[in-house]
């Protein structure tokens, strides 16, 4: 606890010395990436958007996403920043908030390497042709593909049966040559959970989709990465949720670069976006290791459902 707070005042400390120091350097290329028509100082938006992604990143790590695919379509409506500049930043979110997620999962047993690494490795090549291919759409018929997606995934979690402890009767050949499969203690119930998966030759070839996806809508892959794992390979919802925080600190970073290659990436945006979300991801990992898994199922669902209604209404034009 002592360290955790060590870090938080030292997190605060660095957000208002960022923002000090880049004021003379940034300040113009925010005032054209904001609308013109906001009669608040080009501060309030740094600072506002610190305490958002703070309450984001604790919200993010219980749904299994980056926090991208709320962050996008929410700032963009509420934050007077360009589309491409939200897009760019937030896939910075994202890919932080994995990062500093990701440890804290693996120490507690809830993310596992072996199930990671394969996914991941295919997701992160794709995602780089997805955000090659995302930069040149426009972002009307992008929000529209992705509501649309991500409603359909709700459907099925909220359909499914078992899905917080799916039934796996034996694994398949290919997961157990990859060694993939464990025991983790979950304080919710009270005893140790062994599991293993199946379906594992499927579920690589949709997260061969997943990382395109990813890349094209620039919102990170968390929403997709839980229903494959947890739905399709049978991976229990926590082992699903947290590997897939895990997931996205590979899988994002090819296309974030990408956009910052591209010049998507303003540091005003950046800075205390990154830092609300690694600040909210820690208290994220201490919230998950109590919350009942039908509990965090509902939270997935929930998240999920409202970001994919926003983004689909931004899309068509109705809202936003």
């Amino acid at each position: 606890m002592k360290n955790l707070k060590n870090l938080m005042w030292c997190c605060f400390i660095l957000i208002f010395a960022c923002i000090f120091l880049c004021s003379v350097s940034f300040a113009e290329p925010v005032k054209h990436a904001t609308s013109t028509s906001s009669s608040l100082p080009w501060w309030f938006w740094p600072l506002s958007l610190f305490v958002f992604t703070f309450l984001l990143g604790i919200l993010a790590v219980l749904a299994g996403v980056g926090g991208g695919v709320l962050y996008v379509p929410l700032v963009s409506s509420f934050f007077p920043f360009h589309i491409d500049f939200v897009r760019g930043a937030g896939l910075f979110v994202a890919l932080t908030g994995a990062l500093a997620a990701g440890p804290g999962l693996l120490r507690q047993g809830f993310a596992d390497l072996r199930l990671a690494i394969p996914m991941a490795l295919i997701a992160s090549t794709c995602a780089i042709i997805g955000a090659l291919i995302g930069l040149k759409l426009p972002s009307n018929i992008v929000q529209t593909l992705l509501g649309i997606t991500i409603i359909l995934i709700v459907i099925i979690m909220a359909t499914a049966k078992k899905a917080e402890f799916p039934e796996v009767k034996k694994a398949d050949p290919l997961s157990q040559a990859l060694h993939i499969s464990g025991v983790f203690y979950d304080p919710s119930i009270g005893r140790d959970v062994e599991w293993k998966i199946h379906r594992t030759p499927l579920g690589l070839g949709l997260f061969i989709l997943i990382g395109l996806i990813a890349g094209l809508f620039g919102l990170g892959a968390g929403w997709a990465n839980v229903p494959v794992l947890n739905l399709i390979l049978g991976a229990p919802i926590k082992i699903a949720v947290a590997t897939s925080k895990f997931l996205l600190s590979i899988t994002d970073t090819s296309a974030a670069w990408v956009y910052l290659n591209s010049g998507a990436v303003i540091p005003m945006m950046a800075v205390p976006s990154i830092i609300g979300i690694m600040l909210g991801s820690v208290v994220g990992v201490k919230i998950l290791a109590k919350t009942k898994p039908k509990i965090v199922r509902w939270i997935v669902i929930i998240v999920l459902g409202f970001a994919g209604l926003r983004a689909l209404l931004k899309g068509l034009g109705i809202w936003g």
